[in-house]
């Protein structure tokens, strides 16, 4: 499958199958910038159940690309025995607002009956959080035994701690930062160029066409996906071997391709853009003092996972939460060879952390 065989958005629209999703309403959100978000729904899956008391809950976060369904992007972590075991815990994973695949995003209906598109407002990683604490009060969740999550769920995560700490015994943030740095900033920056200098963008009003801007997402991803894996791995992988197909193509070519392809497939392009965008604003000290202060003032316990060759998202980020954060545990290292990706490959090591920072809290 090409990318432009793909239809105009990967993003869930109404009348398919929304599989294991349950959708809630929230209500009108007020953003961070001033502008309201109104009539907002979230998509979201659970496994276990609650309890009387609403504190058994442990909240995943998911990352930039990731959806509420756990056990699809994160294989053997979720269910009865597993590290969040769901015998003994009542999980939820909400797809962010901004988002696709059921939360409201730019490829909703906004209140005219039209999509957002373009006029979609700008969100904030705190945007986010506020919007899963209202859902949180409405399906009577009183305080979660774990916030955790990867990269853009791990900056959630930090979050959660800061501003709700009362609403949280313990947060576990994996592959991620306390503010984004500008290298972060400056490759995000490309893949949003990429987006937007798709000829069928058409300014992100483009799903009334007949094809939307699958290719610039597409460079987008192959771009991003450089960032998640390492330099010896695409060496070792592909080396310079040749695909040996009519394409002419590189083997590390053919992998990019199918990676942006699968992308265009579950995912929508000004998702990818505001989501994107969240994270490169994203900076636990704005308005609050200062990273320092921010993460000084965190009083819950917090689990910190790096990935030994994570460049994305380097080790020296994770060590600087620890350091400046009182209640941080030391920190913890995957050790792998796939790079930021890491956290979703080595699933044993990962739940073996996962049970360890459960243990802790609990002790």
């Amino acid at each position: 499958m090409n990318e432009s065989d793909c239809p105009v958005t990967g993003a869930w629209l109404e009348g398919q199958d929304p599989g294991d999703r349950q959708f809630i309403k929230i209500g009108d959100l007020t953003l961070e910038s001033g502008e309201v978000l109104p009539d907002i729904t979230i998509a979201y899956q659970t496994w276990g159940e609650l309890n009387a008391t609403g504190t058994n809950a442990i909240l995943v976060n998911h990352a930039l690309t990731g959806w509420s369904d756990v056990p699809g992007w994160w294989p053997s972590i979720v269910g009865p025995g597993l590290p969040l075991d769901s015998n003994k815990y009542f999980v939820i994973c909400p797809n962010v607002i901004g988002g696709c695949q059921g939360s409201t995003g730019p490829s909703s209906l906004a209140p005219d009956g039209k999509r957002w598109g373009s006029r979609f407002p700008v969100l904030t990683i705190r945007d986010m959080v506020a919007a899963e604490l209202r859902l949180t009060d409405l399906l009577g969740i009183t305080r979660y035994e774990l916030s955790v999550g990867p990269s853009l769920g791990g900056m959630r995560s930090l979050e959660w701690a800061i501003d709700h700490p009362e609403r949280v015994t313990a947060i576990c943030t994996i592959g991620s930062s306390a503010v984004a740095t500008g290298d972060q900033i400056g490759g995000a920056s490309i893949q949003i160029r990429a987006i937007k200098s798709d000829p069928y963008f058409n300014g992100g009003d483009y799903y009334e066409q007949e094809r939307g801007p699958d290719s610039g997402m597409g460079i987008a991803r192959r771009i991003a996906h450089l960032t998640y894996r390492t330099e010896s791995e695409m060496d070792v992988r592909f080396g310079r071997e040749l695909q040996g197909d009519e394409t002419g193509r590189y083997a590390v070519e053919s992998y990019l391709d199918h990676q942006a392809a699968k992308l265009a497939r579950r995912f929508d392009a000004n998702t990818y853009i505001v989501l994107t965008e969240a994270m490169n604003s994203h900076d636990v000290g704005r308005g609050r003092g200062g990273v320092a202060a921010a993460l000084g003032g965190i009083t819950v316990p917090v689990s910190v996972v790096s990935i030994d060759t994570d460049r994305l998202f380097p080790v020296r980020l994770q060590e600087e939460i620890v350091e400046l954060t009182p209640t941080a545990l030391p920190l913890e290292t995957i050790f792998s060879p796939f790079g930021h990706d890491g956290f979703l490959i080595e699933v044993d090591s990962m739940g073996e952390l996962l049970r360890k920072a459960l243990n802790r809290q609990n002790d």
